[in-house]
């Protein structure tokens, strides 16, 4: 549905965007990422033809994001971060002229305005004023524009910027909702939303992609999380063997105490060999008892964060 070879975009001196390329497949929720800054938003203007691209190429549903752009922008939905909406106009007459302009034929019009409101929860307050709305359904408001001619592709950029807790869930479910019917990219700050939603991840750091997998994938090529122990001895005995047998100046850290029984937590240096089992032998030999080892699992914020905090952005645009 989507296909982006090696895009590039330059604001005078600076390059937002750096040769990036990616496909996104029919049916695929991507959430896209990256700091601010990192070009995530000049990628998603470039794709709405809301910019053109300096050099490279796109394509939306096989048609040219320049060459045919308005064959582009009849496929797409568009949720940019400041939502467009005119306050002066009831929802319902909102979604209609946007209907009109999208070209939905007038006699499938009110039933493509009916199917926006029913998917986007507006049924309570379409007779109302946009600016009398609340945040939560103005948000819902410019999603129902975006898929009110039943576009092949989503594109959303913070769809929850600025929204409370609650109003962040409900948004969070829609789009759920919506990624069942649509190929969407989704761009945001909020990674439990990529967590929940997103059946691909792309991250994005100084106009370069830096990882793209699904979050299995990425989770799996990071390095082991710490090593998680609860052991029931004497506290100085354990403390001083296990430095004893690892690493000299790896972190052993008591994280709590319950009775005789000691949660530990060991930082195990990267690229070291593994040390679970001679930890778990080091227990038994001495006669303590090993209650509990796991691994600390690996989120897709520490994969955001290992892949972006290496540099700050050099481009003020995103």
């Amino acid at each position: 549905m989507i296909e982006v070879d090696r895009l590039e975009k330059s604001y005078g001196l600076a390059r937002a965007l750096k040769g990036i390329s990616f496909t996104v497949q029919k049916g695929e929720v991507l959430g896209f990422l990256g700091p601010n800054g990192a070009g995530k938003s000049t990628t998603m203007k470039i794709l709405t033809g809301y910019l053109l691209p300096t050099d490279g190429r796109a394509s939306v549903a096989g048609h040219d994001v320049v060459a045919e752009s308005l064959q582009v922008r009849r496929r797409i939905g568009y949720l940019p971060e400041s939502t467009p909406l005119y306050g002066e106009m009831r929802v319902d007459d909102y979604l209609r002229f946007c209907a009109d302009i999208r070209g939905v034929p007038r006699g499938k019009r009110t039933a493509a305005i009916a199917r926006a409101v029913e998917l986007c929860g507006l049924s309570r307050v379409t007779g109302k004023n946009i600016v009398e709305l609340s945040k939560g359904f103005k948000q819902r408001v410019g999603l129902a524009q975006a898929i009110v001619h039943e576009p092949d592709v989503l594109i959303l950029d913070e769809p929850t910027s600025g929204l409370d807790p609650n109003q962040i869930v409900e948004v969070r479910k829609l789009i759920e909702k919506l990624g069942s019917e649509h190929t969407v990219i989704l761009s945001t700050h909020y990674l439990q939303e990529v967590e929940k939603s997103c059946t691909r991840v792309i991250i994005v750091n100084q106009g370069k992609i830096v990882a793209d997998g699904t979050q299995a994938s990425l989770l799996a090529q990071s390095p082991q999380g710490a090593l998680l122990l609860t052991v029931r001895g004497p506290e100085a005995s354990v403390l001083k063997q296990f430095h004893e047998l690892l690493p000299a100046g790896t972190p052993v850290v008591v994280t709590a105490r319950s009775g005789s029984s000691l949660d530990l937590r060991v930082e195990v240096p990267a690229g070291s060999v593994p040390i679970d089992e001679a930890l778990a032998r080091l227990v038994v030999k001495n006669g303590w008892d090993l209650l509990g080892l796991a691994r600390e699992r690996a989120s897709l914020e520490d994969v955001f964060r290992r892949l972006t905090l290496a540099s700050e952005p050099e481009a003020a645009h995103a």
